[in-house]
């Protein structure tokens, strides 16, 4: 087993799907039954701002009834334990990589629990509801939405992450699709700067073609078991 120094993993919805949270698209175009278009768009919450703040309401109570499983606690243990540079980016709107214990943790696609101001740009922790239009905390002003990055907006830290990528000697893919990018290219980038790649995954994604190895299994049972292998080396 190598013995790595620079670490950068991207989990995506199948590490949470054993915790009870759904993926975040299903083959046929739904987020919990509702049009992507509706629910994750900037024009969607311009059309109806009631509706999406309501989803998104169900979606941080869902999150906060969820409990991390063995692939979060795992990756919780890693944080820990491994010394040298980690970093673990998810595409997940969930807590629980934090709540698993890790700390390394950038949101990529933001947070559940958080809600942003339109008008003063403060993000601020939020686990109650937005439908009722609280007032920022920081300004006062009527203007919070759900701390989210909806589909034609920019993730967050995509400077961090590539810097990331560029230093990494080991990327390591996690219960995603390998079809939503920016992410899907991540593999990509890391090989290019000489990382060696590795996908855990339920089944084969779009991207499994570009890794050096594929594992196939749940998430609960992979993790655990390639932690081991990394802090036995």
């Amino acid at each position: 087993m190598a013995v790595y120094r620079s670490i950068v993993i991207l989990t995506g919805a199948g590490i949470s799907a054993e915790s009870g949270l759904r993926t975040f698209r299903a083959e046929d175009g739904l987020w919990e039954d509702h049009p992507v278009e509706q629910v994750a768009t900037p024009e969607g919450f311009a059309r109806d701002p009631d509706l999406v703040q309501r989803f998104y309401d169900e979606r941080r109570a869902q999150v906060l009834a969820a409990e991390p499983n063995a692939a979060h606690q795992a990756l919780g243990r890693l944080d820990r334990e491994f010394d040298g540079d980690l970093l673990l980016v998810t595409q997940n709107i969930d807590d629980l990589h934090e709540r698993g214990g890790a700390e390394r943790v950038l949101h990529m696609h933001g947070e559940a629990l958080s809600a942003w101001c339109r008008a003063c740009d403060a993000r601020h922790p939020w686990q109650g509801s937005l439908r009722d239009g609280p007032a920022c905390p920081s300004c006062g002003a009527v203007a919070m939405r759900p701390d989210i990055v909806w589909f034609g907006e920019m993730p967050y830290q995509m400077e961090r992450i590539f810097s990331a990528l560029a230093g990494a000697d080991l990327f390591v893919s996690i219960g995603t699709s390998g079809a939503v990018y920016p992410a899907a290219g991540f593999v990509q980038q890391a090989a290019d700067h000489g990382a060696r790649t590795l996908e855990l995954n339920l089944e084969r994604s779009a991207g499994s073609h570009w890794f050096d190895e594929t594992r196939l299994g749940a998430a609960s049972e992979l993790v655990p078991q390639w932690v081991d292998e990394v802090l036995r080396a």
